[in-house]
């Protein structure tokens, strides 16, 4: 491989996905740069504009030109940083998150309309191609994974079974629980793959580098208008990331959007890391009572999300 070759693939790709006229491309107002700054602030909840800047490798003159338009046009809200005041954090509005919502779906409409050319038989080739492709070249890069590596989506052949197998092993090994918490979990999945409605049932898989490292479910619950949230997980080595936070995001607009009035969950008190995504998600706990159940002695609680109360 030579210089040139890479130089040519970044010719054809950069053509390919519209990154050139990338306004019009998506039909925004926005340059490619600027629709990063969003995306990125719209996955950091509090962002200071140092960290953004070296997250994206951005002249701090051109960051600031960026932001003082976002905030001239009602997208961001510029405030003193929390965790220092010489700081500048920087947080979208209202607006600032709709406008970045709108741009994630166009895009995903973008990308889906150039994968709908791709014959399905191509599809996993292609596939395997660009995580070779990212897992090469990130192995030259010496940065630690970021939540932006991380990509949420449905689940594949064999991500069902994964979830099966990650939640008995992890729960093992972090709570000691015994097969009971295996034979649980392999009823939940195996309910969703054999019975499931696709417009109101859901399951994501976090994926960094090529492979799993979280999941999510959403399925109806008994009480009519509520969806349950089951088996959030992420991989030890992936944590910090904020992949629960974007797992819990996702479903909560999923389920906001198909029209669920509310979200529920069971949990135990142990699982103090969830609990606390929870929480930042607007949940409240509404009950919670010992039991004995895994091998372990716990204390469960149930927890509520009303989906018509803005959060």
């Amino acid at each position: 491989m030579t210089v040139q070759d890479i130089r040519a693939f970044s010719r054809f790709y950069t053509n390919v996905i519209g990154a050139l006229d990338y306004s019009r491309h998506l039909y925004a107002p926005f340059t490619l740069t600027e629709s990063r700054v969003l995306y990125e602030l719209a996955h950091s909840p509090r962002t200071d504009a140092a960290d953004l800047r070296a997250e994206l490798s951005l002249d701090a003159g051109y960051l600031s030109r960026i932001l003082n338009r976002f905030e001239q046009d009602g997208l961001v809200e510029r405030a003193p940083s929390e965790r220092d005041p010489r700081r500048r954090q920087v947080t979208l509005t209202v607006r600032g998150r709709e406008t970045a919502a709108l741009l994630a779906e166009r895009a995903d409409e973008s990308v889906g309309a150039l994968l709908s050319t791709v014959p399905d038989a191509d599809r996993p080739r292609l596939a395997e191609a660009l995580r070779t492709v990212r897992t090469i070249l990130s192995a030259l890069d010496k940065r630690r994974p970021r939540p932006e590596d991380v990509v949420l989506r449905e689940p594949g052949p064999g991500d069902l079974g994964w979830i099966v197998q990650r939640n008995a092993a992890l729960y093992a090994a972090e709570y000691d629980f015994n097969a009971d918490y295996e034979g649980l979990v392999a009823r939940i999945v195996a309910d969703f793959a054999e019975d499931h409605d696709p417009h109101l049932e859901r399951v994501w898989i976090a994926e960094l580098d090529g492979r799993a490292v979280g999941c999510v479910m959403c399925v109806r619950d008994d009480a009519p208008g509520t969806a349950r949230l089951r088996l959030l997980l992420v991989e030890p080595d992936a944590r910090g990331l904020r992949i629960g936070d974007q797992l819990v995001a996702a479903l909560v607009e999923f389920a906001r959007g198909v029209g669920y009035r509310d979200l529920v969950l069971w949990t135990n008190d142990i699982l103090g890391a969830a609990r606390r995504i929870y929480q930042r998600h607007g949940f409240v706990l509404t009950a919670e009572k010992p039991h004995r159940s895994f091998g372990q002695d716990l204390v469960g609680q149930d927890w509520r999300l009303d989906l018509h109360e803005p959060h």
